[in-house]
């Protein structure tokens, strides 16, 4: 889940929701490579394993929900491997990119985003090295089978990085009344223009706009219980929000 304070209340966007927003900038996305098709069921799907988890969310010892971030990380990399797995059946080239991505979580992307760290991965350090070892080890052998050289392996992993990235700062932000100033994603630099709005430098869509749609929850900030909330949370009403990014 990704969980943010709003003050009175936690906004929670479900990490399966959160790639589907991450699908739909893949499918507006201008500049793709041969195999678009791919990338953007990677980008939809990536978070898959999360759906298991997310059965039934945990809240930590405060009665907070646990964001993605602070997962208790032997279930993550389980978890993961699952979504792999099963992404892999559909898409083979998207379940590669996947596995880059599952591996890039404990890499900081590759050095391309160094503030993204789970909380707890230093806990059980082995296993997160060897779990990396396991999916960098079969890149070559995984795109070799798919017929796709290692230029473009990186570019689509990169690409999937930017439709994730580009989710995210939809999900983790303020935009209810989002602050005037600009902030960087890498070369993109957002500028909120009202709520749930914001221009983007340069613009990576065809068209002037592009509008997309993300779901969200609003939690009553509370002490809860596990069994409270695995039985709370499924019965509130998410809000479906609209989503608008202007050249």
């Amino acid at each position: 889940m990704i969980v943010r304070d709003r003050g009175d209340d936690w906004q929670v966007v479900l990490q399966t929701e959160h790639a589907d927003l991450a699908g739909a900038v893949a499918e507006a996305w201008v500049d793709h490579g041969p195999r678009r098709d791919s990338a953007i069921v990677a980008a939809r799907r990536h978070d898959d394993g999360w759906a298991v988890w997310e059965r039934s969310p945990l809240v930590d010892a405060d009665g907070k929900p646990v964001g993605f971030l602070d997962v208790h990380v032997p279930a993550h990399l389980a978890f993961y491997r699952a979504g792999i797995a099963a992404i892999s059946d559909e898409d083979p080239y998207a379940g590669l990119l996947v596995s880059m991505h599952g591996a890039g979580i404990y890499r900081q992307r590759y050095g391309s985003d160094t503030g993204l760290s789970l909380t707890r991965a230093a806990e059980v350090q082995p296993l997160v090295d060897a779990f990396v070892d396991e999916q960098e080890s079969a890149y070559a052998e995984r795109a070799a089978a798919v017929g796709v050289d290692e230029e473009l392996q990186w570019a689509d992993y990169h690409r999937l990085q930017w439709f994730d990235r580009f989710s995210l700062a939809f999900c983790l932000r303020e935009w209810e009344s989002p602050p005037e100033e600009s902030f960087a994603l890498g070369p993109y630099s957002f500028t909120p223009v009202g709520p749930w709005r914001a221009r983007v430098e340069p613009y990576p869509f065809a068209g002037a706009s592009t509008s997309l749609t993300l779901l969200r929850r609003l939690v009553p900030k509370r002490p809860w219980t596990q069994t409270e909330f695995r039985e709370s949370f499924f019965e509130l009403t998410p809000d479906v929000l609209e989503v608008t990014l202007t050249a």
